[in-house]
């Protein structure tokens, strides 16, 4: 009966471990993606704050505007997420502490029951007796060992108890940390929604001003597009000739698909499992453009299209390289500062809108080293990576390849 007792403890208490450790990973989580949140909004206030001293396009105004309002939106999910997590976790600690108070008074009760059993033959000579009338030395043995398996019972119980009320003073300790910590999130998402509230007033001002000149704005749109346009033909035509280049050195006339000796063949299989794992190309940064065609974020009747993605980071911010390889080029590209070329078997990356490089060309670079200094625009005040991945000429999203924030 008692090993059937513990085989039930022990499923219980794996279980609870399980529990608490997937509880424990979805609030890490959670928790992480607030602070990166947190510290994309802050990056963007600080932004707003600097570019009100000075003449800013309303445009650039309005879409720095409109990312830190989705950011703030999404912080307030995030918060709520934890908050319920926190309700769900207080619910079954609340749950654990009804059954141990229960569990904890049965033993007391069954304690003390035994207690006064004890008490009623407790002296030595009754214990004697019981031993002296046993009606043979096999009996008396087993007589003992009853005698002794009761004391050990005794103690067991004892420490039951112990071990049961430290576990009720934990739980109570951890409730009132829940609850704590629940109140600090519910008033963190009160004075969120503030905020969110104040910045979609000013967007609707902004939204306003851009709908009374709407021809002008997409004029400036279309003319901003035809510059990224050229920058991105330039990094075609900078692909294809890296291709030509290499291809030559093996013999080949190829122009648009690497010639591939085995081991970068290996190396490209190794790129192309690594879909989705690979690190961000940036320390802390938020996508501010996305991948292919799609409406202006401000002016949704005009599209605007683009052959990577646009990632915006802390001033100062270090490119790095998100597999290892070799740079295939490193490259002045006009209206969009240097740009760094790495080759990964036929896949490439590209790292674009560098004020300083730190590598040159040949120089072989392992995952996460660091390749340059981003650029800060000295008109909008942003710091912004332009990151691209191709397979020979063939572009790919690379938010597909990058992992998940």
């Amino acid at each position: 009966m008692r090993l059937g007792f513990f085989k039930y403890i022990f499923c219980i208490a794996t279980f609870l471990v399980v529990t608490s450790s997937f509880a424990q990973n979805t609030r890490e989580a959670l928790e992480k993606k607030r602070i990166e949140l947190r510290n994309e909004i802050r990056r963007i206030s600080e932004l707003r704050t600097s570019n009100k001293k000075k003449e800013k396009s309303i445009l650039n105004e309005v879409q720095d505007l409109n990312q830190q309002i989705k950011s703030t939106e999404n912080l307030i999910k995030v918060t709520n997420q934890q908050a319920n997590l926190l309700t769900k976790e207080m619910n079954e600690n609340e749950a654990k502490i009804a059954k141990f108070r229960k569990e904890l008074e049965e033993l007391k009760a069954d304690y003390a029951e035994m207690i006064k059993k004890s008490y009623r033959s407790k002296s030595q000579q009754s214990r004697i007796m019981f031993l002296l009338s046993s009606e043979s030395f096999l009996q008396a043995y087993k007589r003992l060992q009853y005698l002794k398996q009761y004391a050990d019972y005794r103690k067991e119980q004892g420490e039951q108890i112990k071990t049961r009320t430290m576990d009720l003073q934990r739980l109570n300790k951890r409730l009132a940390y829940q609850k704590e910590e629940k109140n600090k999130l519910i008033a963190e998402n009160r004075a969120t929604r503030a905020r969110l509230e104040e910045n979609k007033k000013s967007q609707q001002e902004l939204m306003k001003t851009i709908t009374a000149k709407e021809s002008q704005f997409a004029s400036q749109i279309r003319k901003t597009q035809q510059e990224i346009d050229e920058i991105e033909r330039k990094i075609d035509a900078m692909i294809k000739a890296s291709i030509a280049e290499t291809n030559k050195k093996s013999g080949s006339s190829k122009r648009d698909v690497f010639e591939l000796t085995p081991e970068a063949k290996a190396l490209a299989k190794d790129f192309a499992s690594n879909k989705g794992k690979l690190p961000w190309p940036v320390a802390t940064g938020t996508v501010s453009m996305k991948f292919g065609k799609q409406p202006h974020p401000v002016v949704s009747n005009i599209t605007i299209n683009n052959s990577g993605v646009n990632i915006d980071t802390d001033k100062g911010g270090k490119a790095r390289a998100v597999f290892e390889g070799t740079v295939s080029e490193v490259q002045i590209l006009k209206g969009a500062n240097k740009a760094v070329m790495l080759r990964h078997g036929d896949y490439i990356t590209i790292y674009d809108n560098l004020e300083e490089v730190y590598v040159r060309k040949g120089d072989y670079v392992s995952t996460g080293q660091d390749l340059g200094v981003v650029a800060t625009s000295k008109s909008s005040g942003k710091t912004t990576l332009h990151f691209l991945i191709f397979q020979n000429t063939k572009k790919y999203n690379p938010e597909s390849w990058i992992l998940k924030r």
